[in-house]
């Protein structure tokens, strides 16, 4: 299940509210079952190395879901609930939709789009119009290589490279007005480059080669880490000041993708490979898609104390890629 969390703006904004009616959440994950219907999980080297990718879709838990949409203009808060795989979200009609907001809320302003990228531990949310006897699927379709920084073996990799339905949804004579939304929805906080007092670099890594995979085992020997460490629950990675904004720079030296998450704080996208942030990360995030190659720069602002009793993790949101040891954990003191 999800947490909706509301506020003054939210409350008062001239956007779709009514749970249930006109306010659906979508939590998307992926299974595979043995005969007798109990979870099938890791059962291969593969499943390990890319995170296990389920053989049926289900959305908030269900297989092959029918939604019947009973208003024009329809807000969805979707999340990638699945250990590992990545959707690239799209309707069969190619018809446009709009995002609003994004891992921390609201963002900037409304980004139209014809498709959504969600990574493990994303979240977005769409506002769909629909039309008198509308009957459309929403997909997943395959980012072609080099989008994003895709290529062919990451694609491969990630196993995210065919064609699949995900629900259907159908109005027959939706009803409700269809408004406008608001040109600017959020103010961000204001984190200047020239007050941040620490640059972190962190790379990602992953092992390499059969002969990595056939010897990968357990506790600090998977080849999985952070800046050439895997976790350990007894370590200290950062240590981080109260109050300080800083950015965190993560490079990307593996073949796959790795969606990495933060805990404790929200964030702000500077820039991918030195360019420009994609248009629906003009928000808060705490968790950002790196690609193969690529350099993700972050801008955050450490506001909550936590000790060594408590410390905050920072990870690869692929299941299996954190439990193997991309991860680290990090203090805030005074």
């Amino acid at each position: 299940g999800l947490f909706y969390i509301d506020d003054e703006f939210s409350e008062s904004a001239d956007i779709p509210k009514t749970y249930g009616i006109n306010d659906i959440p979508l939590v998307l994950q992926d299974r595979n079952f043995s005969r007798d219907g109990s979870f099938r999980y890791v059962t291969s080297m593969h499943d390990r190395m890319v995170g296990v990718r389920g053989g049926h879709i289900l959305v908030n838990g269900v297989i092959r879901p029918l939604h019947k949409v009973l208003r024009k203009q329809t807000r969805f808060r979707v999340l990638n609930g699945s250990n590992a795989r990545m959707y690239n979200l799209h309707f069969s009609d190619n018809r446009e939709f709009t995002q609003v907001a994004s891992d921390g809320g609201f963002l900037e302003s409304p980004v139209r789009m014809n498709s959504l990228r969600l990574a493990p531990g994303e979240r977005a949310e769409i506002i769909v119009e629909f039309g008198n006897d509308d009957d459309v699927m929403l997909q997943h379709e395959p980012l072609p290589s080099g989008d994003f920084g895709f290529g062919m073996m990451a694609m491969m990799m990630s196993g995210d490279n065919q064609p699949f339905n995900i629900m259907r949804f159908v109005s027959k004579q939706p009803t409700g007005d269809v408004s406008a939304l608001p040109a600017r929805l959020l103010t961000m906080p204001d984190w200047r480059v020239s007050d941040v007092t620490t640059t972190r670099k962190f790379s990602l890594d992953m092992p390499m080669g059969m002969g990595m995979m056939m010897g990968m085992g357990s506790g600090n020997n998977t080849g999985f880490g952070i800046n050439q460490k895997s976790f350990d629950i007894g370590r200290i990675d950062q240590v981080v000041h109260l109050n300080d904004t800083e950015i965190w720079e993560f490079t990307n030296n593996s073949p796959m993708p790795h969606p990495i998450h933060i805990h404790d704080i929200q964030f702000r996208v500077l820039s991918r490979n030195n360019g420009p942030a994609d248009a629906n990360e003009n928000g808060l995030k705490d968790t950002v898609l790196v690609n193969p190659d690529e350099t993700v720069r972050l801008i955050t602002r450490f506001e909550n104390y936590a000790d060594e009793r408590s410390p905050y993790m920072y990870h690869c949101h692929i299941l299996e890629h954190e439990d193997q040891g991309m991860m680290g954990q990090f203090v805030v003191i005074n």
